[in-house]
């Protein structure tokens, strides 16, 4: 099939998964259309486990590399703010509008109909197609469950809006919850221990405090408090403030070392809600980044997290669409961005070696 064809067909394909509601943990019915596509229409020997489906090529050599192209089908929920119908799937003119056209249908349908491509030639590696579920709320019934389910990858090329250009760096992300304590007391008498004046001590160490090794791609560790809670009533000194920390890390540091190096610069108790999303890289050296860069893709680092956070292999990260249109009211994605990035894929991947 010719460029054009695939685009016909992505696009297709693309107006029928926007027409079904995929919210984060909602996805069945969308991977119940996938599996249907993947297995009558294109004739895939797709597996499925929960809401995530994966086929691998023909030809599977264990003694060969394998790159895993993925994108994920959930969505997050609509906002008040839309002006159209968020599952009409409205096309006007070059635009696909509705909820995750761009984020992240576009890259599913590209790299699906580049998979039903390559699957059939002869590649010097294995290939592996995985849709997955979850990924906006990063959640343990998505990726993560997945990779369980595949064999050894040694690479991957992870499918989100980037404007076709290669992201070979993503910052990680870790949430504090913190409690600062002290004693309640009667605010009009000197007495009790305020934990508001605690918690805004070291409220502002994150605010100020800067971790000393910094990314060339991703810059510095960010920190961000989000959230404060404290008080029962206006003349009780409070005994308790609890506070969130929004934490973005770089490649340079593992989320435990951040930890770590916070819970000896602060006075008040932290607990860390998870370590498992991790900020990611890949070599600029590495076959994928070089053929990105032979095709005139210029590498950057992504401030945003996706399922890259959860392999603990190479990967890259590049899709059709922008990221400032992600999860916004009037989502859209261009054709033309479609029919690029399938062009793009096939060109990068057919003559990889890993």
């Amino acid at each position: 099939m010719n460029i054009e064809n695939l685009t016909q067909d992505a696009v297709a394909l693309l107006c029928r998964l926007i027409r079904i509601p995929r919210t984060s943990r909602e996805e069945e019915a969308a991977a119940d259309m996938l599996e249907h596509v993947m297995r009558e229409e294109y004739g895939m020997d797709v597996q499925r486990h929960i809401n995530n489906l994966w086929c691998i090529a023909p030809g599977y050599d264990a003694t060969r590399k394998t790159l895993l192209l993925n994108a994920h089908i959930d969505t997050v929920k609509p906002t008040d703010s839309w002006k159209r119908a968020p599952y009409n799937a409205c096309i006007e003119n070059d635009t696909i509008y509705g909820l995750g056209s761009n984020d992240d249908g576009a890259s599913l349908v590209s790299l699906l109909q580049t998979f039903r491509v390559l699957m059939n030639e002869r590649l010097p590696y294995n290939l592996i197609f995985a849709a997955s579920a979850e990924e906006e709320v990063s959640g343990k019934n998505g990726m993560e469950l997945l990779l369980g389910f595949l064999p050894k990858i040694d690479v991957a090329l992870v499918g989100e809006p980037t404007g076709m250009q290669p992201a070979i760096a993503e910052k990680g992300l870790m949430v504090l919850d913190v409690t600062a304590r002290g004693t309640s007391g009667h605010a009009a008498r000197n007495e009790g221990d305020n934990a508001i004046y605690h918690a805004m001590d070291d409220i502002a160490w994150f605010r100020n405090f800067r971790f000393p090794e910094e990314s060339p791609l991703l810059g510095q560790v960010k920190m961000t408090v989000t959230i404060v809670n404290a008080g029962t009533q206006h003349n009780v000194i409070p005994s308790e403030c609890t506070f969130t920390v929004d934490i973005r890390s770089n490649e340079l540091y593992s989320n435990e070392a951040l930890y770590n190096i916070i819970r000896e610069n602060i006075r008040s108790e932290i607990s860390a809600r998870s370590f498992r999303l991790s900020s990611s890289c890949i070599d600029t050296k590495h076959p994928l980044v070089a053929k990105a860069v032979a095709l005139g893709r210029t590498p950057f680092g992504s401030p945003t997290l996706s399922d890259q956070a959860l392999m603990r292999f190479p990967s890259m990260k590049m899709g059709p669409g922008e990221s400032s249109r992600s999860h916004t009211a009037d989502e859209y994605v261009r054709i033309e961005e479609i029919n690029e990035a399938i062009a793009i894929y096939l060109s990068m991947l057919r003559d990889l070696v890993l």
